[in-house]
């Protein structure tokens, strides 16, 4: 009796593994750093002065720390965010994409990004916690 193969089910099977594979490549990849919410005046920026036009759709921005600033490389830099803990269980399940716009306006600064209000909201269920983060740009 030959053994058949179910094609259905080895394409399914195939792409779930693939996902699999993908997801943790994507997190082998990724750096931790810190995140906290800052709120406005988000004008004059250190990268676009006092030009609105450089804030991405949804206001999905970042202003970044000593490390990540890159002597001011980093302006318009692209990042993926995910919330990995915090205080009292801070994380929403959302993956988002923010662009850095400022250098951390704050000395010493309090964490890797300092997130705007509605970037921060979309990772975190409280708006002034402390969130362990990873990170890549993209």
């Amino acid at each position: 009796m030959a053994l058949q193969h179910n094609k259905p089910t080895t394409m399914a099977l195939f792409f779930f593994f693939f996902l699999f594979f993908f997801k943790h490549i994507f997190m082998a990849l990724a750096d931790i750093g810190t995140a906290t919410a800052y709120g406005p005046p988000y004008l004059p920026t250190a990268c676009n002065g006092n030009s609105v036009d450089q804030f991405p759709p949804g206001n999905l921005f970042v202003a970044v720390n000593e490390g990540l600033w890159d002597n001011g490389a980093a302006c318009g830099r692209r990042y993926r965010l995910r919330c990995l803990s915090g205080r009292n269980r801070p994380c929403k399940t959302d993956i988002i994409e923010v662009q850095v716009v400022n250098f951390c306006p704050k000395f010493p600064c309090p964490s890797s990004f300092l997130m705007s209000k509605e970037a921060f909201s979309a990772i975190s269920r409280f708006p002034n916690a402390k969130l362990n983060v990873e990170y890549i740009e993209i």
